[in-house]
C-alpha cells in the first residue's frame, strides 16, 4: 500500500447494536463540569478578579514551564515523524485487514476542518502585520522583518501543532482500533500502568483532556464571535459588544448541536466539505483580483524562509533578549493552545481514520492542512503587509492600532472589489469554521464523559447538546471577564497539566509499537518450523491430495456450509488444542463469538504472557462477493462465505474453510509457536 492511500474507501459499517447504549462516565463528567461551571461563575461574578488572576498564573506559567512548551512541541513533532518513517509506519490504526472508511478527500476535509478554526482566518492579517510592525528580536517595518513576519505565522500554525494533533490521533486510534481498547485517552496509558487506567489515574487523564478541550474550543470559538461580530458591524452596522455575541453563540451552539447530533456522516462530514470549498474560494478571490504575481512570488519565498528558519524558531527561547510579554502573547500561546486542542482533534481524526496505516495518518495530518495554510497565510498575510510597504496609510492605521485580531482582515477586504459580496462570503466562511470545531468538539466531549460499550458508538445526543451548550457559556463568560486576553490566558493555563499527559501517551505509544515489532520479527523466525511441521505424512495421519487444495480455493461454499464447517471442525479441532494447553497447565478455553455485523465465529483463548499479550485464534465468518475467476461469471450480488483467522492484531486474510482437522490444527500451532517466539523477543529486551 502506498504512503498516501488511494483504495477505495471501506462499506460503511452497520449502525452499532441499539441494545448497547453509552453510559455516564461519572468521575469525569461531575470533574469537567464543576471546573467549567466553576469558573463561568467566577468570570461573571467576579470578572476583574477572574482576569487578574488569569494573568498573574500565566506570568508563573511563563516564567517556570516556557521552556517545557518549547522543547515538548519539538519533541512531539520528531517523534511522529520518526514513527512515520520507521518500520512502525506500517501499523495500521485498526485490525490488519481493516480499510479506510472515508474517502481521502472526505478525511482531508474533515482534518483540517476540525483543526483549523475561525482564528485563522483573522490571525492571518493580524500576525503578520503585528510581526512586521513590532518584531521579537530584529528591527521593524524592514524586508527582513516582512519576510519574518509571515513565516512567524506559518511556524505558529504549522507541522509542530499539527505533531501535536498527529500523536494523539494515532494513540487513541491505535489502542481503540488495534487494541481494543475504550476511545479515550486513558488508553494511550494501558502500555505503562495496565488496569490502573480504569482507576483515578484513568479519571485524572481524561478530565485534563477534557478540560483542555474545553477551554481551548471556547478560545477560538472566542476569538471567532468578536471576530465576526466586527464583520457584522462593519457591513451590517450591527453594534459590536456582548449582546451581539450572544446572538451569534446561541446560534452557532444551535446548529452546532443540530450537527453533532447528526453524527459525522452526516453532519460534520458536509459542513466540512461546504467549509473548505468557501475558503479556498475567498483566498482565491483575493489572489485573483489583487497583486496576482507578487502574492504567488511571496508565497514561494515564504515556503523557503519557513524551511530555512525552522529549526532555529523550533527550539527558540530568546534567552538572552528581552521580548517582553511577545513569548507569552505567541508562542507559549500557542504551543498551550495546540495542547490543549490535541485531544479534541486527536480523538476526532482517530475516529475518521480507521484503516489508515501511520505512515499515511501522519503525512496526511502534516502535509494536507499545512498546504492549505501556507496558502491562507501567504496569500492574507502578504497582502496585508504589501499595502503597508506600499503606503496605504488609512489601512496601516487600522491594522497597527488594532483591539480585535479581525480588524485588518476587514480593512483588507475594504481594499478589494465587491466588499459587501466578499465581506458577507468571509462572515459565512468564520460561522462554518466556528460549527465545524463546536460540532466536533461536543461530540467529542461527549465521548471523552462516556463508558462506550464499542468505538462505532458515541455519547448520548443530550451529552452533546448539553457540551455544545456549556462550551458557548464559557466563552460567554470568559468574555465578559476581559475579552480576547482573557481566553488566551485561560488556555495557556489549562494546557499545562496536558502537557505533561502528552509525554506519558508518547511513552506508552512507542512501548506498544516496539511489541508489534516484536510480533512482526516472530513471524519470519517461526516460519522455517511451520512449514518443516507440514511435509511429509506421519503415520496415521490422513493423507490430503493436492487436488483437494485446488477445489477448495476454487470453491464458494455458502452459510450453511460455513456453519457446518464451524461446528464439525473448527469447535472440534480448537477443543482438542484448548484440552492439550490445560494438560500442559496453560488456561485455555474456546468460545462463540458474534461480530458487529451478526456473523458468527469460534475462539481460542489462552493466557500466556499476561493478560494484554495472551494468545487468540479466532475463525470469523465473512460473506464477500464472488470474484471473477475461473471461468465463473457471477451476476454481481452474489456472495459465498468465508472462515478467515484472527488473531490479536486482527484478520489476517486466509480463509481456512475446507481445511482438514489436522489443518486446522497444525495452523492454530503454528500461530501459536509465532507467538511464544514474539513473547520471548519481547521479554528479552524488557518491553
Amino acid at each position: 500500500m502506498t504512503d498516501l492511500d488511494t483504495t477505495p474507501p471501506a462499506p460503511p459499517a452497520l449502525p452499532p447494536d441499539p441494545e448497547q447504549r453509552a453510559t455516564l462516565n461519572r468521575p469525569v463528567f461531575a470533574a469537567a463540569t464543576a471546573v467549567t461551571l466553576a469558573v463561568t461563575l467566577w468570570c461573571v461574578l467576579a470578572p476583574v478578579h477572574a482576569f487578574t488572576t488569569f494573568e498573574s498564573v500565566v506570568g508563573w506559567v511563563s516564567t517556570w514551564f516556557g521552556w517545557y512548551y518549547i522543547a515538548l512541541a519539538t519533541a512531539v513533532l520528531v517523534f511522529v515523524v520518526y514513527l512515520a518513517c520507521s518500520r512502525h509506519g506500517r501499523v495500521k490504526l485498526g485490525p490488519e485487514h481493516s480499510q479506510p472508511e472515508f474517502s481521502t478527500g472526505a478525511w482531508a476535509a474533515m482534518l483540517f476542518a476540525a483543526g483549523i478554526g475561525t482564528d485563522l482566518m483573522f490571525f492571518a492579517v493580524y500576525e503578520p502585520v503585528t510581526q512586521y510592525l513590532t518584531p521579537p528580536s530584529i528591527e521593524g517595518e524592514t524586508v527582513e522583518a516582512a519576510r519574518e513576519a509571515t513565516v512567524w505565522t506559518l511556524f505558529h500554525y504549522g507541522i509542530s501543532g499539527w505533531g501535536m494533533y498527529a500523536l494523539m490521533g494515532m494513540a487513541l486510534a491505535y489502542f481503540a482500533y488495534r487494541m481494543n481498547l475504550p476511545l479515550a485517552v486513558r488508553s494511550a496509558l494501558y502500555p505503562l500502568i495496565g488496569k490502573r487506567v480504569d482507576g483515578v489515574a484513568g479519571h485524572a487523564t481524561d478530565t485534563a483532556a477534557m478540560l483542555g478541550t474545553i477551554f481551548g474550543v471556547a478560545t477560538s470559538l472566542g476569538i471567532g464571535v468578536v471576530s465576526l461580530n466586527v464583520g457584522l458591524e462593519v457591513v451590517f452596522g450591527i453594534p459590536l459588544g456582548l449582546p451581539a455575541q450572544a446572538a451569534m453563540i446561541v446560534l452557532a451552539v444551535a446548529i452546532a448541536t443540530a450537527s453533532a447530533v447528526s453524527g459525522v456522516e452526516k453532519g460534520i462530514k458536509r459542513i466540512s466539505q461546504l467549509n473548505v470549498l468557501l475558503a479556498i474560494a475567498l483566498a482565491l478571490f483575493v489572489l485573483v483580483t489583487g497583486r496576482t504575481a507578487h502574492l504567488l512570488n511571496t508565497l514561494v519565498l515564504n515556503v523557503g524562509d519557513y524551511v530555512r528558519l525552522f529549526p532555529d524558531m523550533t527550539l527558540q527561547t530568546f534567552a538572552w533578549e528581552d521580548t517582553g510579554d511577545w513569548m507569552s502573547f505567541w508562542t507559549l500561546f500557542f504551543w498551550a493552545w495546540w495542547i490543549a486542542w490535541a485531544a479534541f482533534v486527536g480523538l476526532f481524526l482517530a475516529r475518521i481514520s480507521r484503516g489508515r496505516t501511520i505512515r499515511q495518518f501522519v503525512v496526511g495530518t502534516l502535509v494536507i492542512p499545512f498546504t492549505y495554510i501556507v496558502m491562507w497565510i501567504s496569500i492574507f498575510g502578504n497582502a496585508a503587509l504589501d499595502e503597508i510597504r506600499r503606503g496605504n496609510a488609512s489601512f496601516t492605521a487600522v491594522a497597527s492600532e488594532a483591539v480585535d485580531p479581525s480588524d485588518g482582515l476587514w480593512a483588507l477586504l475594504q481594499e478589494y472589489p465587491a466588499f459587501p459580496v466578499v465581506a458577507s462570503l468571509a462572515i459565512l466562511v468564520g460561522l462554518l469554521f466556528y460549527v465545524t470545531s463546536a460540532d466536533s468538539g461536543a461530540l467529542v466531549m461527549a465521548n471523552l464523559s462516556s463508558r462506550l460499550p464499542t468505538t462505532a458508538h458515541d455519547g448520548a445526543p443530550w451529552l452533546r447538546i448539553f457540551w455544545a451548550t456549556a462550551t458557548g457559556a464559557l466563552t460567554l463568560a470568559i468574555l465578559a471577564a476581559g475579552d480576547i486576553f482573557a481566553l488566551q490566558y485561560a488556555t495557556v493555563i489549562v494546557g499545562l497539566p496536558f502537557a505533561f499527559v502528552m509525554l506519558a501517551v508518547m511513552w506508552g505509544l512507542y512501548k506498544a509499537l516496539s511489541l508489534e515489532a516484536y510480533l512482526e520479527d516472530s513471524r519470519g523466525s517461526s516460519l522455517p518450523g511451520a512449514l518443516s511441521s507440514r511435509s511429509g505424512t506421519e503415520p496415521g495421519r490422513r493423507h490430503v491430495p493436492w487436488q483437494a487444495r485446488v477445489r477448495r480455493v476454487m470453491s464458494f461454499p455458502d452459510r450453511r456450509q460455513a456453519d457446518d464447517f464451524l461446528a464439525e471442525v473448527v469447535t472440534p479441532a480448537l477443543e482438542e488444542v484448548a484440552a492439550e494447553l490445560v494438560a500442559q497447565r496453560v488456561g485455555a478455553e474456546v468460545a462463540s463469538v458474534v461480530d458487529e455485523h451478526g456473523h458468527p465465529g469460534i475462539k481460542l483463548s489462552a493466557e500466556v504472557g499476561g493478560d494484554d499479550r495472551g494468545f487468540c485464534y479466532l475463525v470469523q465468518h465473512r460473506s464477500v462477493p464472488i470474484p471473477a475467476y475461473g471461468g465463473w461469471a457471477p451476476r454481481g450480488d452474489e456472495v459465498y462465505s468465508r472462515l478467515e483467522v484472527h488473531l490479536r492484531d486482527g484478520g489476517q486474510g486466509y480463509d481456512v474453510l475446507g481445511y482438514s482437522h489436522t489443518q486446522l490444527i497444525d495452523d492454530v500451532l503454528d500461530q501459536y509457536e509465532r507467538h511464544l517466539e514474539f513473547l520471548r523477543l519481547a521479554d528479552g529486551t524488557g518491553v
